[in-house]
């Protein structure tokens, strides 16, 4: 199995979503991550999808992608070439000790604490999957008490391949 990561310029309507994501339910086609919002230009949003399947599957998806209506540009991020990140927040229960061993763990990986109450600490982290599984493993020597993902956004590196529309 392969993963591909897309970037779709789609027109910021409504039924643009439920287009996209009925496309990839009705062919059996699974949505690893899917995130949506709207661009500098309030006409359009930004899209990306991560899906999941063999060569002729996800060729198939782009092709399928590309003949929607509100779909106007479709990139794929290759790893190397693209920017991606995903931000992440997970709260973790917490006394007075043990607040200052997880604000170190918060510091190694560049993550930042957001909120302290008196039992829990919440802790954002932006950055690829394999960090934020890092963070994850080390937080659970504490008790997780809640974790929220954005899931996988990007931009391909450079100007090169810049779309303007009209």
């Amino acid at each position: 199995m392969s993963r591909i990561v897309l970037s779709l310029l789609v027109d910021n309507t409504a039924g643009v979503l439920s287009r996209v994501a009925g496309l990839f339910s009705r062919r059996g086609y699974n949505i690893e991550s899917l995130t949506v919002g709207v661009t500098a230009d309030p006409r359009y949003s930004r899209m990306t999808v991560v899906s999941l399947g063999d060569h002729q599957v996800l060729e198939q998806i782009q092709k399928q992608l590309g003949k929607l209506e509100d779909v106007h540009d479709i990139k794929e991020l290759r790893e190397g070439h693209s920017v991606y990140r995903e931000l992440m927040l997970v709260k973790v229960r917490a006394n007075a000790n043990q607040r200052m061993a997880i604000n170190a763990i918060s510091e190694i990986f560049r993550a930042s604490i957001v909120d302290v109450g008196k039992e829990s600490v919440t802790v954002m982290l932006t950055g690829d999957q394999s960090k934020q599984d890092a963070l994850i493993n080390l937080l659970e020597d504490y008790e997780i008490l809640e974790l929220a993902r954005t899931g996988l956004t990007g931009l391909s590196r450079g100007a090169d391949d810049i779309r303007y529309l009209p």
